[in-house]
């Protein structure tokens, strides 16, 4: 979620604060006894026994790109390297089928392949699918008349370019990364099985309405189809919560309710298809909002917040139906330790079977762990 939600207007509402920064959304009951979220969350109030909520996560970086980068890879950014975000470690790390991406972002991410090179870069869908219309990806589609037959045709004339060239690749991650994404282009292409995961057109009617007309609830549609066809690992963006003016009407109004709709189904939709306890569910912004109401902004907004924030896990080995970890009388910290974006990743990471303390190197033979600081989250698995 880029832009950074306000935790106290979605799953950290602070009712008995003073009315500067308790805001103007009331809590309500979820299906968990003892567990409140945001009055315009009610579709995700209904399974709040299917994920868990993080609070008082906190960090200091203030700025986008920053925190965007640290909630991505699970390490503070540092300007003389780039670290790998989530989709291109589990890109190298767990075998993904031959016609199939390893990873791919609906629109497009903010996680990079960093060190690990463009070979474990994410495919772009580039565009949101649309509810009703046809939908196709560049690099999966054939378009304009070309067949199969052209296809297979281009490739042998690339097959005897790389062997005429393959001395020159040696120890060139970027020639090895495109041949690695030409090859992988051919089989997706020339694979009926890849292209219908990205056909939506094959989805019952009556379960695309429980996702909702918005693109980011088609988004959560495609991307659960995806899993389901064996992608790895699959991430959906949708912006607009930089709220530092109107922030109560863009939440009540644009930005909660196709949110609560897609990701209930979301989550429905994994468990009735027997996927939810195999796939780990990440949702997160790069920071919250600051608890005290802007008063610059007319009507209030709330700004960049890193010292606390709210995440939420689920799928896999997490225990849903719990709140861990807790934030001060006005959310404007954790009331004990706090979990860091680090732990936050080590606990993803954990979920979905990968080492976080396993080491890289660089290309200058450089060790760098996969999540440099950060440990399980105590109680967050069954």
């Amino acid at each position: 979620l880029p832009g950074g939600p306000s935790h106290m207007d979605t799953f950290d509402l602070k009712p008995e604060a003073p009315s500067e920064f308790r805001g103007l959304f009331n809590p309500i009951d979820t299906n968990v006894p003892g567990i409140e979220i945001s009055e315009h969350l009610p579709k995700l109030a209904q399974c709040a026994d299917k994920y868990a909520i993080l609070r008082g996560v906190s960090h200091t970086l203030g700025a986008h790109a920053l925190g965007q980068e640290y909630v991505n890879t699970g390490t503070r950014p540092l300007p003389s390297l780039e670290y790998p975000g989530y989709g291109a470690v589990v890109s190298k790390e767990l075998v993904s089928a031959d016609d199939l991406p390893p990873f791919v972002a609906i629109p497009n991410t903010r996680q990079k392949p960093g060190f690990l090179g463009v070979k474990y870069a994410p495919l772009n869908t580039g565009a949101t699918p649309q509810k009703g219309r046809p939908f196709s990806v560049r690099g999966i589609a054939l378009a304009n008349g070309l067949t199969i037959k052209d296809v297979e045709k281009r490739q042998a004339l690339l097959t005897d370019l790389d062997k005429t060239f393959a001395g020159l690749e040696k120890d060139n991650q970027l020639l090895d990364g495109l041949g690695r994404f030409g090859r992988q282009a051919y089989s997706m292409i020339t694979s009926k099985r890849a292209r219908e995961a990205f056909d939506l057109s094959k989805e019952p009617a009556e379960r695309s309405e429980q996702y909702g007309e918005s693109p980011f609830g088609q988004s959560c549609l495609l991307a659960t189809r995806l899993v389901e066809s064996g992608i790895r690992f699959v991430t959906v963006s949708t912006g607009g919560w930089d709220t530092h003016r109107d922030n109560f009407s863009k939440l009540k109004d644009r930005l909660l309710p196709p949110l609560d709709q897609a990701v209930a189904a979301l989550l429905a939709d994994l468990e009735q298809r027997g996927l939810l306890k195999s796939t780990a569910v990440f949702m997160t912004g790069e920071f919250g909002r600051t608890p005290k109401i802007n008063s610059k902004s007319t009507p209030g907004g709330r700004d960049h917040y890193p010292r606390c924030m709210t995440m939420l896990m689920a799928g896999g080995g997490v225990k849903g139906g719990q709140v861990i970890g807790k934030s001060d009388a006005t959310a404007a910290g954790p009331a004990d330790e706090g979990i860091s974006p680090s732990d936050a990743a080590a606990s993803f990471y954990h979920n979905l079977g990968i080492d976080h303390t396993h080491e890289y190197h660089t290309k200058t033979g450089r060790p760098i762990m996969i999540v440099r600081d950060g440990s399980v989250i105590p109680g967050l698995f069954a």
